[in-house]
């Protein structure tokens, strides 16, 4: 009985030592299987590229831009003198040649006056000069009647008289042109956008009353959009050029202007070019000094490279793209030029066929293998 219960004990350790055994190397296998699999999906990991050709990349810039009136003058008195009536006020539209103001200058008054009285005398003067000429000339037509001495003071004296007589002339109308400035007229169509005196005030070329403008008149139904281009954009805006622009307080709206102006050199300081472009404002939506932004074509050279923004590989060592050559990665470098919402222009030592990484970054190391890549056209 003791030998059969040894027997039994035997099998029972035999046995589960064997167990033991099994599952031991079952997970040493399942470990082993795993680490395979891992390792041969790394090394079967799918690189997307794609053949490199030319093509033109049409892209947009954003540079802010400043509207300004078309015309815009601020008017001052020409002569001293109080104002005795204003006809508009700020806001007001007006015409060219319309009344602004008029005011009153009793002293210039008085010159009119004296100078018409003088110019009126010699008028009389001239007339009585030139008749008493006429006559002797007419009588010495009879020998012996008049001297020749007579007739030349005669000459003279009308001539003399006409000189003074036009002195006169010349002196009324100064003083009648001076009076026409205590009128003040717009010189050309638009709205009023500050007024500065009042009824009453005193105004004149200089001292006090002069500091400020009467008003100050700008055009509103034509504006400037002035815009400052960097000098790397300046090729792409010439002459009748298009571009669209809006302002914050219509920001759902694109209005249109046209290149009309371009000042032909670079801002010392800013280095960039003046443009101006004319903007049609019939329905007075947009305001002079608003703040624009303005959207510039930039239509780039059909020989250049453009590839997706992925494809380009900013590192802390420069800019790269990552070129297949035999299954390995070469790191080119390149530098970039315009961009779009999806590609950018690449210049360097790449040529048209070559195959690029679509998407480049730092884990694909230059000079590694590439044994699984996928190519597709773009």
């Amino acid at each position: 009985m003791r030998h059969i219960h040894q027997i039994a004990m035997t099998v029972l350790v035999a046995g589960a030592a064997t167990v033991l055994q099994s599952c031991g190397s079952s997970r040493a296998e399942e470990e082993e299987s795993k680490k395979a699999a891992a390792e041969a999906s790394a090394g079967a990991a799918v690189v997307d590229a794609f053949p490199l050709k030319k093509e033109q990349l049409v892209s947009n810039i954003q540079i802010p831009g400043e509207l300004i009136a078309y015309q815009q003058v601020d008017i001052y008195a020409k002569v001293s003198s109080f104002v005795k009536k204003l006809h508009v006020d700020v806001g007001s539209e007006v015409r060219e040649g319309q009344l602004l103001a008029t005011m009153e200058a009793p002293e210039l008054t008085s010159q009119l006056v004296t100078s018409e009285s003088r110019l009126k005398s010699f008028e009389a003067i001239y007339q009585a000069s030139k008749a008493n000429y006429e006559r002797l000339l007419e009588t010495s037509k009879t020998p012996g009647t008049v001297s020749q001495n007579d007739l030349d003071v005669a000459l003279a004296k009308q001539r003399s008289d006409l000189a003074q007589l036009d002195a006169a002339r010349s002196a009324s109308r100064e003083i009648t042109d001076t009076r026409n400035y205590l009128e003040i007229r717009a010189p050309f169509s638009g709205i009023i956008s500050a007024r500065n005196v009042s009824t009453g005030a005193y105004v004149g070329p200089s001292g006090k009353g002069s500091e400020f403008p009467f008003f100050t008149l700008v055009e509103q139904r034509k504006l400037r959009l002035v815009v400052s281009v960097p000098e790397q954009y300046t090729s792409y805006l010439k002459n009748q050029s298009q571009v669209t622009f809006k302002v914050k307080s219509l920001p759902n709206q694109n209005f249109p202007a046209k290149v009309s102006r371009l000042a032909g050199a670079l801002d010392v300081r800013l280095r960039s070019q003046r443009t101006e472009m004319d903007v049609i404002n019939s329905d007075r939506k947009l305001l002079p000094g608003m703040i624009a932004e303005v959207s510039i074509p930039l239509s780039g050279d059909v020989n250049t490279f453009a590839v997706p923004r992925t494809a380009v590989l900013n590192s802390t060592q420069g800019t790269y793209v990552i070129k297949v050559v035999d299954k390995r990665a070469v790191w080119v470098p390149v530098k970039t030029g315009s961009s779009s919402t999806e590609k950018t222009e690449i210049f360097g030592d790449v040529k048209e066929g070559d195959v690029l990484v679509k998407v480049a970054n730092e884990e694909i190391r230059d000079n590694s293998d590439l044994k699984n890549v996928k190519q597709a056209a773009i």
